[in-house]
């Protein structure tokens, strides 16, 4: 039986009274996003009978026109899942990551030399991988996709967990060995758990807007660092690119009240004249910067991914991909342990995610703070620091390939999935 899709109705291909001895699912996912869906995809041969979860039959990353850029072991998860295939044709691929300060001459320039790969990662809008996940999980014989649905609450027993589901304006009671939240950076989830956060708010907010350069993007990515915040330019398909500009709160709404033409005019200062004249496409999306580590990822019979667990400033892309991740280093232990006929939801179990991934993900948001910090400054010392290790990057071989390999997530512990 395939999985129920976008339709607010709770079947189960499965009986829970014969099969799973009380449990209506082994599995609840709340979140219907790229990494809740990466985890159920993930999870399609595990023999768990899965229940995914989503409140909105639309999603406001799709209607905003969100991309992202993803890394070289985010496209490795996805094959080994086995949809790559299904996402390649609809992104961009770069093969060559330009860093530089400001107006600092010195350039890094990261190339696919480096790597000895074919290209160095790829840039994806929301909807090229939204799409081909929602149509893989479809035909998922193990996973019942739920929408438009809502967790309302949740209570955590000794060899359970009871999720109460509202559907249009029925609740619903089920029963199940482990829920998992990828419910987003405000997660209700999380929140109802108590389970805490550290973190800040940055003083700078993030505009993102599409554009269409006169001359070829050629597969180039740029990132460029100004005493305001990152800028970052990420080639689409069709020439266009996708623009990441960093800046301070009060400067970025201003910037977003600016007309078009006059918008182009200070975009061009930032972007530079590489590619000649700009189009603005659509609209431009202004949205707060934030850094945020949940305490602890997993309760007895719970455990947060993605967002939910924490976020990160967007320089360097790391976001989406620290969540593709999370969901693939889940999905080896719970598989692992259904395999070895363990509780999957049992503290212990979910303890190897959260050892596994809290401390990869902290290093990253750590090493994003610290990029943030020692860039968007113009403080003498700072800036002669960092033009320094530029130009020990840009001559020294083996800094500029571990730096890049630790920004496309080649550094930490590689699941299983991404060695297929």
């Amino acid at each position: 039986m395939s999985s129920t899709l976008l339709t607010p109705t709770l079947s189960s291909p499965h009986s829970p009274t014969e099969n799973h001895w009380g449990y209506d699912y082994d599995l609840v996912i709340v979140g219907g996003g790229i990494v809740g869906l990466t985890l159920a995809c993930a999870l399609k041969d595990s023999g768990l009978n899965i229940l995914l979860i989503e409140a909105r039959m639309t999603s406001a990353a799709v209607a905003k026109g969100q991309a992202y850029a993803v890394h070289m072991l985010s496209a490795k998860i996805f094959q080994g899942i086995g949809l790559w295939d299904k996402i390649l044709p609809n992104i961009a691929k770069y093969n060559q990551v330009r860093l530089s300060d400001a107006d600092y001459p010195h350039v890094v320039n990261f190339q696919t030399t480096d790597l000895g790969t074919p290209e160095l990662g790829y840039v994806a809008e929301h909807y090229a991988l939204l799409a081909p996940l929602q149509e893989f999980v479809g035909n998922c014989a193990n996973v019942t996709y739920l929408c438009p649905a809502e967790v309302v609450s949740t209570e955590n027993q000794l060899d359970t967990i009871k999720i109460n589901i509202k559907i249009n304006e029925t609740t619903k009671t089920i029963r199940s060995k482990l829920l998992v939240a990828a419910d987003g950076a405000r997660s209700p989830i999380r929140q109802a758990a108590g389970i805490k956060t550290k973190g800040w708010k940055y003083w700078q907010s993030c505009i993102v807007a599409f554009v269409k350069p006169e001359k070829p993007h050629n597969n180039t990515a740029y990132e460029k660092f100004w005493s305001s915040g990152p800028f970052a330019i990420l080639p689409l398909p069709e020439n266009r690119c996708r623009i990441v500009w960093t800046a301070p709160h009060a400067e970025a709404k201003a910037l977003c009240a600016l007309n078009d033409q006059e918008f182009l005019a200070e975009l061009t200062k930032r972007y530079g004249e590489q590619m000649g004249k700009l189009e603005l496409l659509g609209e431009r999306f202004i949205f707060q910067v934030q850094l945020m580590q949940s305490d602890r990822y997993v309760l007895p019979r719970l455990a947060l991914i993605g967002d939910a667990a924490h976020n990160c400033h967007p320089v360097g892309g790391q976001g989406l991909n620290l969540g593709i991740r999370d969901a693939a280093a889940l999905a080896e232990i719970i598989q692992t342990a259904q395999q070895n006929r363990q509780d999957i939801g049992n503290i212990s179990i979910l303890k190897k995610y959260e050892r596994w991934r809290k401390k990869e993900n902290l290093a990253i948001l750590g090493f994003t703070d610290l990029l943030d910090r020692v860039f968007s400054n113009n403080f003498l010392p700072v800036v002669i620091v960092r033009r320094l290790g530029l130009w020990m990057m840009q001559k020294v071989p083996m800094i500029r390939i571990f730096a890049l390999k630790l920004m496309i997530g080649l550094k930490g512990k590689t699941p299983e999935l991404a060695k297929r």
